[in-house]
Formats: structure tokens, sequence, C-alpha cells
């Protein structure tokens, strides 16, 4: 908690910050990134520094905190820590990191905001800030020794033993052990690091879905190559390049998108590539024999480009209590039939029943969509949750 005099200093102070932490993080990271090459060569996200989608998330996530430290809301605050603090752990962050943090953002808020940064504002940032960052390394660690693992120490080699392709764009690939031991169970909805050497010498890190039974041996994961701007560095790479036999570099299973262990309802809805986690979910159902009621909704491109479609309706009909409704924007020469329909989803025809849990995984506009779409029918909105395939920008939204 924060100190009574920060607080009456963020409370005066954060509107002038919070206008101005877009030009703060974007300076904080050219900072960096000058003094520290190697974080932005083998640690960050080369595309989304590039679209400048972290530097947006890094902001909205500074300011909500802060903003949070004057209105507490303990759920509000674990929900955007939860989710950093498993990003963080999946690719091996460490305490000392934070310090690294530190020295170029507060050089960015001095330089940004000149004089306004009196020695009284710095001293209640600089609190903020710390505030934010004890608590995430306070979560990383308990995230490092549920794993087992001691801090940042996080990456394994696995070998590729199978590759299939789920859709033109979408390739899945088996993980094995490459001692011949199990792999580690993990979490339905988890997803885990994969780190590649380009062709430039820079060790880009990406994450992927478990699409995997849980209890299975090994590991699966699907891969879209994204054609745009920028391209998908590492689908490509991995789309382009990874085959049978090849050994990988990946971390243990992190992220927050798991199911209640209970029989509350549960609703899956996804689009395009964000099937994935949806995949390892149902996977999990089907082979536990769950009775309880799934409601999977799925919109995609075309039937051509659904990645894991036949899948996706075997382990719905393996489900006793389970229902699948499909969108497609082009339905080509098939017409709607059963419960495939033309058009984006809607969920105005879908029983939703009380108590239900809700897993949303997509293009952000979709979720947003969606959520709007359950908030409607009444269903709390701590019980409507989601897995972002990139800088996550909801819980500023």
């Amino acid at each position: 908690m924060l100190s009574p005099q920060s607080t009456e200093v963020i409370r005066a102070t954060l509107p002038v910050v919070g206008a101005a932490i877009g030009d703060i993080t974007t300076l904080f990271y050219r900072k960096m990134f000058d003094a520290h090459p190697e974080l932005e060569r083998d640690l960050f996200n080369r595309g989304n520094q590039k679209q400048g989608e972290q530097q947006k998330a890094l902001a909205g996530a500074i300011a909500a905190f802060a903003t949070l430290q004057l209105e507490p809301d303990s759920a509000k605050v674990d929900l955007i820590l939860s989710r950093i603090a498993h990003k963080h752990a999946s690719l091996g962050i460490t305490p000392d990191q934070y310090a690294i943090v530190h020295e170029h953002l507060f050089a960015a808020i001095v330089e940004i905001l000149g004089d306004a940064v009196t020695p009284e504002v710095a001293a209640a940032w600089d609190e903020v800030y710390w505030l934010m960052a004890e608590t995430l390394i306070t979560m990383e660690r308990g995230l490092y020794q549920l794993a087992g693992v001691e801090t940042g120490d996080v990456w394994r080699t696995v070998r590729v033993s199978e590759r299939i392709l789920q859709s033109a764009d979408t390739v899945s690939l088996t993980l094995s052990s490459v001692d011949g031991n199990g792999l580690p169970t993990f979490a339905p909805g988890q997803y885990l690091s994969v780190g590649v050497v380009l062709p430039d010498g820079a060790r880009q890190i990406r994450q992927y879905s478990l699409c995997s039974i849980p209890s299975s041996a090994d590991w699966r994961i699907s891969v879209k190559r994204i054609s745009g701007t920028p391209d998908g560095e590492v689908s490509n790479f991995l789309y382009n390049n990874v085959f049978e036999g090849q050994e990988l570099s990946v971390t243990t299973p992190f992220g927050d998108l798991t199911m209640p262990d209970d029989d509350s309802p549960l609703l899956l809805a996804s689009a395009g590539i964000g099937c994935t986690p949806m995949i390892g979910m149902l996977n999990h159902l089907a082979d536990t024999g769950a009775q309880r009621s799934v409601s999977v909704i799925h919109a995609d491109r075309s039937i051509a480009d659904h990645a894991h479609r036949a899948e996706l309706s075997t382990l719905v009909d393996k489900i006793p209590a389970a229902t699948l409704h499909r969108w497609y924007e082009d339905l080509g020469t098939h017409v709607p039939f059963g419960s495939v329909h033309e058009g984006r989803a809607d969920l105005r025809d879908i029983t939703v029943e009380p108590d239900t849990q809700a897993f949303l995984c997509g293009p952000m506009p979709f979720m947003l969509a969606m959520r709007a779409s359950l908030l409607e029918r009444d269903v709390p909105a701590q019980n409507i949750h989601y897995e972002v395939f990139g800088p996550d920008s909801w819980a500023n939204t």
C-alpha cells in the first residue's frame, strides 16, 4: 500500500503523468535498448516494438496500477499483475532485471516531464514502481516454486516428434523429451514459450498455447504463419523450418487461463488460432470424462482457414453435454447448415446457463464483442476469462 504522502502526490500528478505515459514508455524502451541491445535482440518481441503495441500495454499497466492505488480494487490489481507475472515467468525474468527497467523508466519520466518532476513527485512515483515491481517479483517467485524450478531457470530442450498440418497456414508440433522421460504436466489453457535463433542472429521468444491432453507425456503446440506488417518472425520461422527430429528450446508451461475444478457450466469462445487453448481444455474434458455442460463457440474466416476443425468436432462429440456452434465469414459454396452459420459469431440464440464460466481467445475485437454479449446476458465480469496472443490491453479497456 502506498504511503499517505505518496498517495496524495500520485492523485495530484496522475493526470499529467497519465497524459504523457505513452511518450514516456516509448522513450523508456529506446533508452533501455540503447543501453542493453541484447534485451531487444534476445528477449523482447521486436514485432510488437515496431508496431508500438508493447509500449501501449506497458503504459496502460502502469497507469492502471497507479490509479488502483488511489481507488483500491484488489481483484483488478490481481487481474493485471497475475497475467504479467505469468508472462514474465514464461520468459525467465529475474528480480535484477527490474532495476534495469527502473533506471531507464525514470530517466524517461524526467526527460519527458522536466521540471515537473520535483523530488516529492519522483519519490512518490518511485514508490509506485517498486510496489508494482515487488508485487510481481513475489508472484513470479511463487510461480517458479510451483513449477519446481529455480528463479528464471525455465528453459529446456525438447525434440519435435510429429508435425501435422492443421490448415494451409497452421501446423501443430508435438514436442517430446530428449531423454525419454515424460514432460511436466500443465493446466489446460496454459502456454509455453519457444525461443529460436533467427537468421540475423537474434534470439526471439514467443508464447504458444498447449493444445494436447495435459496427462500426456508429450506437449503439442500449433503455429500459424502470419503475413502482414510485420510478418510473424518466430511463427513463420517455425512453420517454414522446423520438422520432425529437430530440437527446440522451450519453457515450463505458465498461464492463468485455467478452468475451475468444479461442475460449473463452461462457454469456450474462440476465433482463428485462438482455438488452441480451447482445444487443450476440450482434450482435458474429454480425457477425464467430464459431464458438465460445455458450449463451444468458434468463428473463422472460412472452413478452409479453420485450424483443428475436425479435432474440434470430434472432441465435442466425446463430451456428453457439449454443443458446438461455428461461424464462417465465407462459407464458399456451402450454405448454412445445422450449427454452422455464415457471418460473425453471435450469442443471441445461444443458451447461457446460470453460473457459466466463459473463456475467450481470439482477436481483441472478437473478445470485446463476446464480453459485451455475455455481460448483457448477466454473466458476471469475474466469470469472463480471456487469453490475448500479444501485449495485453484487455485489463485497461
